[in-house]
């Protein structure tokens, strides 16, 4: 069957069309995104406006419509961050399901880093050991731990790049001293949450996902992603400590013109590479390896579990960074 994942993010809302098939991993169909950026669109008192909901009706009739034309016959909206902590929540969804139909499930930040640790959990499978999974989203930064499908711990600090360059970072390129200030804040609220995983014991493998990471190991000498999902692709510590002054001191357009960043995280990456620089030498670890499934696939999963087509992980021969497990090229959410 054909399914779709409609995810009403801080930064984008993405429809993600899928193909199931019992025991075989859901394969794309089709993607479509559309720039909407909501945790930017809120206004002094914590509320999205009325243009920043208009312009969310108007994006979800848009993903309605391309669903429909892609054959979708079941469709999964859910939102996080931005509408989540909105201070009128609940009159957005009431307006979208009034003039959409759509019924936005809000994801709290645990389901958040759960879902999100299923999908690397399927995709590494289960010789990768304990997991340890970091997302750098554009309102939140989620963690989650576990050797199992559901992690141990997972948590969702309010880290996203979009919220932090929005409240913290006003200029282009931005202040020495505004950066600093925000290094402080963001290792003080991720070294709250560190000894609740250090309990647990050294993971097997650190993996990141998201955007930001991704765009971050472009930069440091990963692979494009033309050249495939199966490619492995890490981030290491002492790369990205390189180049955090150097992203400090660029303006957004220059940060546009560096390999794998688009003209609309831009802006984003300073802040995002100091939440990843912060999770990265706060929880000691000197490279993640970066996984192209995440949050949608994770709700993408756990339905195919609830339909009983759900996808058995693999036992992979080699290391777990080896190029067999995963999908089509086509199959990132985030390459789309």
């Amino acid at each position: 069957m054909r399914l779709g994942v409609l995810d009403v993010g801080s930064n984008t809302v993405h429809l993600l069309v899928v193909d199931a098939h019992p025991g075989a991993r859901p394969l794309p169909a089709h993607s479509h995104k559309a720039e909407l950026r909501l945790a930017e669109l809120l206004d002094d008192s914590g509320a999205i406006g009325p243009d920043g909901v208009d312009k969310l009706i108007a994006v979800v009739q848009e993903a309605l419509e391309a669903a429909e034309d892609k054959g979708v016959e079941d469709l999964l909206p859910f939102a996080t961050s931005a509408v989540r902590e909105a201070d009128n929540a609940d009159d957005v969804l009431a307006r979208v399901r009034a003039e959409t139909g759509v019924e936005l499930q809000v994801l709290t930040g645990e389901e958040e880093a759960r879902l999100t640790f299923l999908a690397v959990r399927r995709w590494f499978g289960w010789s990768a050991g304990k997991l340890l999974v970091l997302d750098i989203g554009g309102g939140s930064l989620e963690i989650a731990y576990g050797m199992d499908e559901e992690p141990d711990a997972a948590v969702s600090l309010p880290l996203g790049a979009g919220r932090l360059t929005a409240g913290w970072l006003p200029g282009d390129p931005p202040d020495p001293a505004d950066i600093r200030a925000l290094r402080r804040h963001v290792r003080a609220e991720i070294a709250r949450t560190v000894g609740e995983f250090s309990r647990f014991g050294a993971p097997d493998h650190v993996v990141a996902t998201s955007k930001t990471f991704r765009q971050l190991a472009r930069i440091a000498g990963a692979a494009r992603s033309a050249e495939g999902l199966y490619v492995q692709r890490e981030l290491k510590r002492r790369s990205l400590e390189d180049w955090v002054p150097q992203l400090g001191a660029m303006t957004a357009e220059q940060r546009a013109e560096l390999p794998g960043v688009s003209d609309g995280r831009a802006g984003q990456l300073v802040a995002g590479a100091l939440v990843a620089e912060g999770a990265m030498d706060l929880f000691g670890v000197e490279t993640v390896e970066i996984c192209p499934w995440a949050l949608r696939e994770g709700v993408i999963l756990r339905r195919l579990d609830h339909m009983g087509l759900g996808l058995i992980p693999e036992q992979p021969r080699e290391a777990p960074r080896s190029a067999e497990r995963g999908r089509e090229d086509v199959s990132s959410s985030e390459e789309l």
